[in-house]
């Protein structure tokens, strides 16, 4: 069930203007999610993630002194665990306990949303100026049917990483195509024969993602109400064929890499075991910090297209979602005030991910340091989503998409054949 918008915008802009006459007027009893009694003054809760940003303690202090400052309520902070956090918010709205504000992976929106629990706030983005300003695949990702459930807030995507050095010592140019990308690794195959030149990966899914929509192909679409799998499409096939041949066909690979996990790909690049892996802009954070002296050894480029350009990558992160408060001007007030200006690049900049707001990607992509704006440049230029519907979170939980790529990798089936066995199972999931 979709929720109806609330027309909220002249009611904010009016309370605004006073402000600090919120901070004295009882609005009497308050039964929103985050009021704590305690001073009688408004009180907003916000659960975001544990983990995510390594320095959240002083953002969070700094985000709490904001708010009060521009609304007159204060802020109650919780932290929860990712792995726990979809099951505390369906507990939650089990039993009526859900906060104002949460942040939610970008994959739930649908799921939370069909549910009735989160707002629909595309009537405020839009009213606020911000429609244009948001990464489209984040948009995207919110987006089910017309209603935004969530604000973009931070995100992250995967491309090329290479080894610079390894490439500077044989005189190699990274690769802009996908010819390009299959003749470097045959190069490397003989150049450094210790080396996997190319992983191609069983255990992860968006790695051949970008490929099947590098070649114009798309998992699923949308007819309607309902979706039906295009995984078996001849441009999807074509590149699901392209990734799996570089292991299959090419021999740039290994066979350990076919049930291989994206921590295993970055661990063999760590290892130096690895020449070229697809991996994501949070992990360069992960190896500097354990080893300074990577910082000459890593190249990023952004994941090639077949004649050139980009195939798009998958935008991954997350939402700030009104849960249905009863207080939605505070509740926006907040989101705006965390996905949008200094607080947004705060958050990004300290967490290693990117902002939601296109015009702060931007910026990041301008300042051009060579291990940061290749991956803004992708999200920026070449981000995608993954289906927006609730039933394609059951089909990333059955691992189709990893089935399909390892029967092909171990010889068990072609990749018409394992592309048409996905497809099938997409379909009945989808109720088709």
């Amino acid at each position: 069930m979709l929720h109806t918008p609330m027309g909220r915008p002249p009611l904010r802009r009016a309370r605004r203007l006073v402000a600090g006459a919120a901070a004295v007027l009882s609005l009497g009893a308050l039964t929103a999610c985050g009021d704590d009694g305690g001073d009688g003054g408004d009180s907003l809760q916000l659960w975001i993630m544990e983990g995510t940003n390594p320095d959240a303690e002083p953002y969070v202090e700094s985000l709490k002194e904001a708010f009060e400052e521009q609304t007159g309520a204060t802020l109650d902070v919780q932290f929860i665990q990712w792995a726990d956090a979809h099951d505390k918010i369906t507990t939650a709205m089990a039993g009526d306990e859900l906060p104002d504000v949460a942040e939610i992976g970008t994959t739930w929106a649908p799921e939370f949303g069909a549910a009735g629990a989160l707002t629909d706030l595309s009537e405020t983005i839009e009213s606020e100026g911000l429609a244009d300003d948001l990464v489209p695949a984040l948009r995207e990702a919110a987006t089910v049917d017309g209603a935004v459930y969530g604000m973009p807030w931070y995100a992250g995507t995967r491309s090329l990483m290479y080894r610079k050095d390894i490439f500077e010592e044989h005189g190699l140019q990274a690769p802009t195509t996908w010819d390009e990308l299959r003749d470097v690794a045959l190069q490397l195959k003989e150049l450094e024969p210790d080396m996997i030149p190319f992983p191609v990966i069983g255990g992860g899914e968006y790695s051949v993602d970008a490929f099947i929509w590098g070649a114009g192909g798309q998992i699923a679409e949308q007819d309607g109400d309902q979706w039906h799998s295009t995984i078996n499409s001849p441009e999807a096939v074509e590149g699901i064929d392209f990734y799996t041949s570089l292991a299959t066909e090419d021999d740039v690979s290994v066979a350990a890499a076919s049930t291989w996990l994206e921590t295993d790909q970055l661990e063999s690049f760590q290892n130096g075991q690895s020449a070229m892996v697809i991996n994501g802009n949070w992990t360069v954070n992960t190896l500097l910090a354990d080893d300074p002296s990577w910082a000459d050894k890593i190249g990023v480029v952004p994941i090639p297209g077949p004649e050139g350009g980009f195939s798009p990558s998958f935008v991954g992160g997350s939402l700030l979602g009104e849960f249905n408060s009863d207080q939605p001007d505070l509740a926006w007030d907040l989101i705006e005030l965390m996905s949008t200006g200094d607080f947004a690049s705060q958050w990004a900049e300290s967490s290693g991910y990117f902002p939601g707001q296109q015009s702060l990607l931007d910026a990041v992509v301008a300042e051009n340091d060579p291990l940061v704006a290749p991956f803004a440049q992708q999200m920026s230029e070449a981000g995608a989503s993954v289906p927006v519907t609730e039933a394609y979170g059951t089909i990333q939980g059955d691992q189709v998409v990893t089935r399909m790529v390892q029967e092909i990798l171990s010889g068990d089936a072609s990749v018409q054949e394992a592309a048409d066995e996905a497809a099938a199972s997409m379909d009945e999931t989808f109720g088709g």
